[in-house]
């Protein structure tokens, strides 16, 4: 069986990533809109109504009003926005959480793709609170640097041209009220009473992204130390493939590129009996977007969840 494809919002980097994925599937027809007709609602309208299933690779605002343009009770749409992911009538994409978020998908018409960072903090959080580890009302923090495709052509403009500003390009925190919009997105899936503290950076780098929690032993249920954290963590994703977990390499360092150009996310769980820091490497772009997608459109068209990311 051939499905019909449409990317709305094919231009953009998720939309060029996506269509990457795509291109040598033997079951996917890409149905494109031509340059001139993108914002045509009509032409729009058209296409997603044809489609088996359409990606929204939109701001918030436009994926609300493709959202509004479908009519076809068939297609299945998959949103890459934030403006769907954490409404209740949307299924969120990250199967990995637990097998009842994989059925979920499988049968669901509208599917909120994770944001990046949501997706390494919930990769952590969600098994930890199921565990009966973290407690709803731990005062969570998160660190996280990502290479700086996330911010679009724009930011990917500044840093690969002779930018004015490219002296103070290198490593730059952000969203320093606090505010950053993944938040509700990674409160609500992980069950905390609060939302956390995040300090996400832009790296001067390209693709890749470190999502890290620190934590104190003695404010979690039981006081576990890194190495009951670690098999907590190892139960949970037993057998999943995307998902790895790691002990610290010997080496001391972890990559923010080790998983760039690929759907992989490992977990390492460093620290001791006192302290402990989990640390989730992906690609933003991969797991973090784009792969997570493919992902996504794969459990809910029936088909093996794995083809074009392995």
């Amino acid at each position: 069986m051939t499905y019909q494809v449409f990317i709305d919002g094919q231009s953009g980097t998720t939309g060029l990533h996506l269509q990457e994925r795509l291109a040598n599937r033997k079951d996917i027809t890409l149905l494109h809109i031509a340059e001139a007709e993108r914002k045509d609602i009509h032409r729009r309208q058209e296409l997603i109504n044809a489609a088996d299933i359409v990606f929204l690779c939109l701001p918030d605002a436009a994926a609300i009003e493709a959202v509004k343009l479908c009519n076809n009770e068939k297609t299945i749409i998959i949103d890459a926005s934030t403006a769907h992911r954490t409404n209740d009538q949307w299924v969120y994409g990250l199967p990995e959480l637990s097998p009842a978020y994989r059925q979920q998908i499988a049968t669901a018409k509208r599917i909120a793709n994770p944001g990046c960072y949501a997706t390494g903090a919930n990769c952590i959080l969600f098994p930890l609170r199921q565990a009966g580890i973290l407690p709803a009302d731990y005062p969570v923090t998160i660190h996280a640097v990502s290479g700086y495709s996330g911010g679009g052509k724009t930011m990917i403009h500044d840093y690969e041209t002779e930018s004015p500003n490219k002296d103070l390009i290198y490593t730059r925190p952000y969203a320093l009220g606090l505010k950053h919009k993944h938040l509700p997105e990674i409160q609500k899936v992980s069950g905390l009473a609060q939302p956390p503290i995040f300090n996400p950076q832009v790296g001067d780098f390209y693709a890749g992204m470190t999502v890290s929690i620190p934590l104190y032993s003695h404010l979690l249920y039981n006081h576990p130390g890194q190495k009951e954290v670690f098999a907590a963590l190892m139960e949970h994703y037993k057998g999943e493939k995307f998902i790895t977990v790691k002990e610290p390499p010997e080496s001391g360092f972890l990559s923010a590129g080790e998983n760039t150009g690929s759907n992989f996310l490992t977990i390492y769980v460093c620290g001791n009996d006192q302290q402990i820091t989990i640390t989730s490497v992906l690609d933003n772009l991969g797991k973090g977007a784009s792969g997570a997608a493919v992902q996504n459109m794969n459990i809910a068209l029936g088909l093996n969840e794995e083809l074009s990311l392995i």
